[in-house]
């Protein structure tokens, strides 16, 4: 087997396996109205998309001078996860596309692990998974790091150079990058429809972006064929 063969495949967990991140999005901006700031939902996915609960209250803290309290944080979870209980979908084909995989694979999130597990459950994909479950809060630092890949591919006892991280955000795709992976983004969860966003993620240079999930397995195919060349 050459360096290029992929032995690993890391998925993200939100707008990759489950299509939540307008869920989230909606009651987090609706969290954050609620202190009187109202920003953008274009502005906002820029701002947190693919990042950790801590870094985004750090930001808001920062950039907005929004400083949630642990009762607004609970709050906020307790909505979150009633919204996911009612409405959360896995992302289309995602079903299909774990069926043809013939190779190992986790899920390395930004969310906390309840809440993957909570997503995972709600969209069937949680015994697909168990127990290969990592989540920023088992590192030092989230997203863009590339900390959590890292842990996740180590504990998985696969080199970076053989995994293959599958993420739609930004911050994820650079992770992947400095962790030294092969990275496809998926651009077709409902919140990666423009233009802007699109032209963000080409500027990470993934290996390659794709739309419809259940293509994966051959894209990982082609992607080893053309590395070993």
């Amino acid at each position: 087997m050459g360096s290029s063969t992929i032995d690993l495949v890391i998925f993200d967990c939100d707008g990759v396996l489950v299509d939540s991140e307008p869920l989230s999005m909606r009651v987090l901006l609706e969290t954050v109205s609620e202190s009187g700031i109202t920003i953008d939902e274009d502005k906002a996915y820029e701002l947190f998309l693919g990042r950790s609960l801590s870094t985004i209250t750090s930001l808001l803290k920062n950039d907005y001078a929004v400083d949630l309290d642990a009762g607004q944080l609970e709050r906020m979870r307790t909505k979150l996860y009633a919204a996911f209980r009612a409405e959360l979908q896995p992302v289309d084909g995602i079903g299909e596309a774990l069926d043809g995989l013939s190779r190992p694979c986790c899920v390395a999130s930004s969310s906390q692990p309840e809440r993957i597990r909570l997503s995972l459950g709600v969209a069937g994909l949680l015994e697909r998974f168990e127990p290969h479950i990592f989540s920023a809060t088992m590192v030092a630092n989230g997203k863009p790091a590339p900390d959590l890949f890292l842990h996740a591919a180590r504990t998985m006892g696969v080199e970076p150079r053989r995994c293959a991280v599958v993420e739609d955000s930004p911050a994820g795709l650079e992770a992947a990058r400095r962790a030294g992976m092969r990275v496809l983004c998926f651009a077709g969860a409902s919140h990666a429809g423009s233009e802007a966003h699109r032209a963000v993620l080409r500027r990470l240079e993934p290996d390659l972006i794709f739309d419809r999930m259940r293509t994966l397995p051959e894209h990982l195919a082609r992607l080893e064929e053309t590395t070993q060349h």
